[in-house]
């Protein structure tokens, strides 16, 4: 079960966005702590392809196969997001993917069904389909009690700094997008989405941290696409980022893993924080090496509810593979966990996979340990 508090600044109001998962944790006794469990994922793009498998008639989907075999690991936490790199525009405007992506409102109820909590919807796909396909995607993120953050519906949505209450934890979510692909944002109406810029983001952290927020994790849609490593630009962004108070940053948009390094936080509460400079994509119909490969990044934060002290006690990733081909004579596309305690095993285990499918998935358990492990011994791969 979770249940996670939602507040609005300046707004100040709350309201339980998610009642059927976790408790509130109790601070009448003194020693008490609690430790939080948060999942992040990568890209979760639709492509034609993947709305065509999932097709079950003329204007009917079935995506929950896609996420079947992965959805123990991410309601397992107290708090899941991903980004959203798609629009939920409505059938009248046609279904579509790359590079105009509309995807059937069956997909957003399957990442619900999947676990998620929250999904960032900054990035250069927003406006595939416009203001009004911003609009609609957000309202039917809202219609299947899924909390979204990076596009928005006013000047008084996108001031709403999202303070999520985990237990007792008061993490502030904040989401931002290098651009749009070229379509403009109607130049009355900014609010729409966040593009990265300095000023905005670092107002956005200070008014986090002076409502209350325990920590300040940033999403970033930024980077080179299928570059393994960061850019410049990415660098640049993360190092005034931590400058301003970041502590927590994860990265999309480049559809392939990226590292992870630690820095010493700027004035926060947490002793050291992190970068996931970018997740992959967790799934799409990108079929090459590298762009089928991600991972589901887990950390937990631990709070001494009397010290008021914080601290990050744990980070751990699962890799992932996307699977596409035939299973019960259906067409499919399935997220597959691929935990190191039965990789070797795993053509048992999932009896459809081909030779070559193996030869990939151990390939993309190899690159995913390679690319996240680097010098940092603290991290774990389940």
């Amino acid at each position: 079960m979770k249940l996670i508090l939602l507040v609005f600044l300046p707004l100040f109001f709350h309201y339980n966005c998610s009642p059927d998962r976790g408790t509130i944790a109790s601070q009448d006794n003194q020693d008490s702590t609690v430790i939080i469990s948060i999942a992040a994922v990568g890209d979760l793009m639709c492509h034609s392809m993947q709305y065509n498998y999932a097709r079950v008639s003329k204007d009917s989907f079935d995506f929950n196969n896609s996420f079947i075999e992965v959805k123990k690991f991410l309601e397992e936490t107290d708090f899941t997001f991903g980004n959203l790199e798609t629009v939920i525009a409505g059938s009248e405007k046609g279904y579509s993917g790359y590079p105009f992506f509309n995807s059937p409102d069956d997909y957003s109820s399957s990442l619900k069904f999947a676990g998620f909590d929250l999904l960032s919807t900054a990035n250069n796909h927003a406006l595939d389909q416009g203001e009004k396909g911003v609009i609609r995607t957000i309202k039917q993120l809202k219609q299947n009690n899924l909390n979204y953050n990076g596009t928005f519906l006013s000047e008084n949505d996108r001031d709403s700094i999202r303070i999520f209450d985990i237990k007792g934890i008061k993490i502030a979510f904040l989401s931002y997008t290098y651009g749009t692909n070229g379509i403009p944002i109607p130049k009355d109406k900014t609010y729409l989405i966040n593009l990265i810029d300095f000023n905005l983001i670092e107002n956005d952290i200070r008014n986090a941290k002076e409502n209350g927020a325990d920590l300040v994790l940033l999403h970033y849609h930024f980077g080179e696409e299928y570059k393994r490593d960061p850019t410049e630009y990415q660098k640049e962004v993360i190092e005034k980022s931590v400058r301003f108070g970041a502590d927590i940053i994860i990265g999309s948009h480049p559809h392939v893993l990226q590292q992870i390094e630690h820095y010493k936080i700027n004035n926060g509460k947490l002793d050291s924080g992190f970068i996931a400079y970018s997740l992959g994509n967790f799934i799409s119909n990108q079929r090459w090496r590298y762009s089928d490969a991600g991972a589901i990044l887990n950390f937990k934060i631990t709070k001494n509810l009397v010290k008021d002290s914080i601290y990050l006690s744990g980070i751990e990733f699962i890799p992932t593979w996307v699977y596409k081909g035939i299973i019960n004579k259906k067409r499919e596309f399935v997220i597959l966990p691929l935990e190191k305690n039965y990789i070797e095993k795993i053509d048992s285990i999932y009896s459809f996979l081909s030779s070559s499918d193996l030869i990939s998935i151990k390939q993309a358990y190899v690159d995913t340990k390679e690319i996240l492990s680097g010098e940092n011994s603290k991290i774990n791969f389940r």
